[in-house]
């Protein structure tokens, strides 16, 4: 049965057996990143993560656009004001520490790109694990366009995503890429009809969840550990992530039903290491 709980700029709903829908809810201004959904998406994401029965979390916007990144008047007021620390920047503040959060999450990410997603917005995306973008996504490192540089994770996502000549390109254009060219780049994982989105997201992040969260959670947190590693750094933290869950009840089930050539039945409490 779907739950949801509203908070003031973000709706939280439970979609799906150990799926959550994060959807940013401020369509009348792109869904842009204000102090308030900066604290109501920490929030959330903090209350997934204790929520032992969630496993997957997928991120969208409600409305036209997924996100426009900092909201722009906001931004404004804050440039005219400077009633902050002199020399820290606006993203310090508003927007790094939700790109951070959504990094350091232990459970996986899918963004579900429902439209524009641009500068900070688009940074967003690039820090899920997975994006399916709609056929009406746009996306672009827009930065440059208001005389910045990109100012929320986009230069150390895109290389690793689409390498460094087209991270270079879009970072220093501010080009805006359709779903098929990000598609076609890199950007996303795959493109579907408006109103397939979120029901393809949800089919997938439910495939996802039906998999143990502790090798959920080892098997992200290698897959972004090794971004800084070598490769026998990368495999000795494998090494002791595998010992961890050696003695799961949900390893020897996995093992049994491999065995037995049936779908394994994890449980849905996600059992630690029975002793």
């Amino acid at each position: 049965m779907k739950q949801r709980v509203e908070l003031e700029t973000v709706y939280y709903e439970k979609a799906a057996d150990g799926v959550v829908v994060l959807t940013l809810s401020r369509p009348e201004f792109g869904n842009g990143v204000v102090p308030e959904m900066a604290r109501d998406l920490l929030a959330a994401i903090n209350a997934i993560e204790e929520d032992k029965s969630v496993r997957v979390l997928v991120l969208t916007g409600a409305g036209k656009q997924f996100c426009a990144g900092a909201d722009l008047p906001t931004f404004a007021r804050y440039l005219e004001e400077r009633i902050a620390i002199e020399h820290e920047p606006y993203n310090a503040r508003v927007l790094f520490p939700v790109t951070q959060r959504l990094v350091s999450c232990r459970l996986p990410l899918i963004a579900a790109i429902n439209g524009g997603a641009t500068a900070g917005g688009f940074d967003l995306a690039l820090a899920c694990d997975l994006r399916i973008a709609s056929t009406r996504a746009k996306m672009g490192e827009t930065y440059i366009k208001l005389g910045l540089n990109p100012g929320n994770g986009g230069t150390y996502f895109m290389p690793r995503l689409i390498g460094s000549g087209m991270a270079a390109e879009l970072a220093l254009t501010g080009d805006i890429v359709d779903a098929e060219r990000a598609l076609a780049m890199g950007l996303v994982n795959r493109v579907v009809e408006p109103e397939a989105l979120i029901a393809t997201a949800v089919e997938l992040a439910a495939r996802i969840a039906a998999y143990p969260r502790l090798a959920l959670e080892a098997t992200k947190q290698q897959l972004r550990q090794s971004w800084h590693m070598d490769l026998i750094s990368s495999m000795n933290a494998s090494f002791w992530a595998v010992a961890t869950m050696s003695h799961t009840e949900d390893l020897k089930e996995g093992v049994a039903a491999a065995r037995e050539k049936r779908p394994a039945r994890f449980n849905a409490n996600d059992k630690k290491p029975s002793k």
